[in-house]
């Protein structure tokens, strides 16, 4: 199985593509798609630029990244490690 993930545009929040193609921000309501379905839904999510910043597929098992970049994945799902964690006043 594999998803869709990429940056927003609007403010470079991660985000996923739903079974509808729609954007949402958890992991857990990213559409999961077979080979085929997954790239038909890469290709919706890159004819979509004013939304999904360099989309891309990545694997998942039992709900989970896995594959080689599961790590960077697992990182990149629980959101931003700085910005609004530093005070800049």
């Amino acid at each position: 199985m594999k998803i869709v993930t990429a940056n927003r545009l609007s403010d470079g929040r991660v985000i996923y593509a739903t079974a509808s193609g729609d954007p949402v921000e958890t992991f857990a309501e990213a559409g999961q798609f077979e080979d085929e379905a997954a790239h038909l839904a890469l290709s919706r999510a890159a004819g979509d630029p004013a939304t999904f910043v360099n989309p891309y597929l990545v694997e998942v098992t039992a709900g989970r990244p896995s594959g080689r970049d599961r790590f960077k994945e697992q990182i990149r799902a629980q959101g931003p490690t700085v910005g609004h964690s530093l005070d800049y006043a």
